[in-house]
């Protein structure tokens, strides 16, 4: 048989009330040279008659039966049975739109360097959008370039999972999809971009992601805060660590609020104290935090050594402020100062 150009890799358990509108826009994309993928992951409900009803009138769908083993499982299993170079995720809840294979593998095609690109989303139904998850949309949303995205995987995972396509290779070559206690969409990411993989995202809106009070982001301890926040720890070490970006530089954090000095503890404990707090709140400034002293951001540009900067603060707008105000004292992201989610 001939291979096609892209395996969608969709892994499901107990979706029977979403899947005829996702598999439905599936059907309609404008690019057809696709297999589907369908890991059907222990579903004890019609899921599996679905499929097969779909299955019967279109050969592009292959079903493959597991027991319940969890989503890295299936798609581990998903990655090992594909026969495409690229892959596109989907999820049995979400919705495609009809341009979506289209314009991903065309951008691949076009940025031969890249290694994963995903799109922009909407998340629905609208009435269910809750204040945290609108921002996030938003912040995802904006992440556009390869620099974009290098600049920011350290905030949190730019990427929503079933909107993404990348070369098999490339995430094969990292390991695929790893079990533990954390995300392991994020994980993948954090892996690729410290084996240095580009990735980028299309400006277009090409996926629904729907929300839900069942969707795993809601309801899987592996994706609470704070498995986010140890799985970003032990890869900023990594990148702190093996790179040569302090280069003997001391290192401070932004930021002295009891939240912020709760999620840099994480990699205070892998060896990685900093010289100084920075802060805005003149209530702070004067204080020691662990016999470290916490200074006001002036305190930067007074230093022979221009110190590394993470930035932990994260209240709505603060981040991209101490970013300006970080640009505007020569620190350049990435290679000065970093942002820390």
């Amino acid at each position: 048989m001939i291979a096609p150009a892209v395996s969608i890799v969709m892994p499901v358990r107990n979706a029977a009330q979403t899947l005829d509108e996702c598999l439905t826009s599936i059907s309609r994309q404008s690019f057809s040279d696709y297999e589907l993928l369908v890991v059907d992951d222990g579903s004890t409900d019609a899921s599996l008659a679905c499929l097969q009803a779909w299955a019967k009138s279109d050969a592009r769908i292959r079903i493959i039966h597991q027991a319940a083993s969890g989503i890295v499982s299936a798609l581990n299993r998903g990655l090992a049975e594909s026969r495409a170079p690229l892959i596109a995720r989907m999820d049995a809840d979400d919705h495609m739109h009809e341009d979506r294979l289209r314009l991903q593998v065309q951008y691949l095609e076009r940025h031969p360097a890249v290694g994963l690109v995903a799109s922009r989303v909407r998340l629905f139904p609208a009435r269910a959008l809750q204040a945290g998850y609108r921002e996030y949309l938003r912040w995802q949303n904006a992440c556009l370039s390869v620099q974009d995205i290098a600049q920011n995987i350290f905030v949190e995972s730019p990427f929503v999972h079933p909107s993404v396509m990348f070369r098999r290779q490339v995430v094969m070559a990292v390991g695929g999809y790893r079990n533990g206690a954390f995300p392991e969409d994020y994980d993948l990411w954090l892996r690729l971009a410290q084996a240095g993989v580009a990735m980028a995202k299309v400006p277009q809106v090409l996926l629904g992601w729907r929300d839900s009070e069942r969707r795993l982001s809601r309801t899987d301890p592996r994706c609470t805060r704070q498995a986010f926040d140890h799985l970003r720890a032990d890869y900023l070490a990594r990148h702190l660590r093996d790179g040569a970006i302090l280069r003997h530089r001391p290192l401070v954090f932004w930021g002295a609020g009891r939240n912020t000095r709760r999620r840099s503890n994480l990699l205070i404990e892998k060896d990685f104290a900093p010289a100084a707090w920075v802060d805005v709140d003149t209530r702070k400034i004067g204080n020691r935090l662990a016999g470290v002293p916490v200074v006001a951001p002036e305190w930067l540009e007074a230093q022979s050594d221009k110190p590394f900067v993470l930035s932990y603060v994260t209240n709505h707008g603060a981040r991209e402020d101490i970013a300006r105000c970080l640009e505007k004292m020569g620190y350049l992201c990435g290679k000065d100062y970093l942002l820390v989610g």
